[in-house]
């Protein structure tokens, strides 16, 4: 076990920078750069500089998955982070970690239905079902404040890998053989690629913070005001400061131009 944990958070941060690093690259440079090609050169362009990306992409994100559950089954179920010192297992703690790997059908789901439309209420809504979850993850089943996070965490990557495998990818094989062939691709395609890229982004930044649990223990009670009966609230907060961050690179990414 001693050499498990380092080794394994080696490969996840190597598959991580990987996974990550193209997602924003699709997404704050190539969407821009895609953008300015006419349909002759995205027709010499696109099929040879996707499936290379996305090779990368999609495996970069299985990686980091797998990884990911084994360093949580490691650190957290086998290292003893998982509770409070009050909490230990039980019908509580195995329901909210079936819902940390089940909730992406929840989540595909609510972006199926004609709330998906509405982008700042279906914004609202996750956003309070996701405190609903951090807050049973700490009150209901007693995680630990790094066990609430890192749950979260695995909680938004599995959405993300799940889009990358089951959405994104399956679109996109759609999407370069039109361009390939000389079609317009189908528009719905498109927008689902688009969009569930766009959702891994904003989860991206706050799946981030929750990774380095371990550093930001200040914040999990008795510091700057917060108790360990409010430290959920900061993940929160987290939570929404990582989706304006993401808000402000697209719009800067807008900005920037080619020579």
């Amino acid at each position: 076990m001693e050499l498990i944990h380092p080794i394994f958070k080696w490969l996840h941060i190597i598959a991580g920078v990987m996974w990550i690093g193209l997602l924003y690259f699709f997404n704050f440079i190539n969407a821009h750069f895609a953008a300015t090609l006419d349909s002759d050169s995205k027709k010499k362009v696109v099929p040879e500089l996707m499936p290379r990306a996305l090779y990368w992409f999609r495996w970069g994100a299985a990686w980091t998955w797998f990884t990911g559950v084994i360093l949580l089954l490691v650190v957290y179920y086998h290292g003893g982070l998982t509770f409070d010192d009050d909490f230990d297992w039980g019908v509580s703690a195995f329901t909210m970690i079936g819902f940390t790997f089940l909730g992406v059908f929840l989540y595909d789901y609510l972006y199926k239905t004609g709330l998906a439309s509405n982008v700042r209420l279906v914004t609202i809504i996750s956003f309070v079902l996701i405190g609903l979850v951090v807050y049973l993850m700490k009150e209901w089943a007693g995680f630990s404040y790094r066990s609430f996070n890192i749950h979260l965490g695995a909680l938004f990557g599995t959405n993300m890998a799940f889009n990358v495998w089951f959405r994104i990818w399956p679109a996109q094989q759609k999407i370069i053989t039109a361009i390939k062939n000389g079609e317009a691709p189908e528009a719905d395609l498109v927008g689902l690629a688009g969009l569930r890229s766009k959702h891994n982004t904003y989860m991206s930044v706050p799946l981030i913070w929750t990774m380095m649990n371990q550093h930001t223990t200040v914040l999990a009670g008795g510091n700057f005001g917060v108790t360990s009966s409010t430290n959920w609230l900061v993940l929160m907060i987290v939570v929404a400061l990582g989706w304006h961050i993401v808000f402000q690179l697209y719009k800067k990414s807008a900005k920037i131009k080619g020579f």
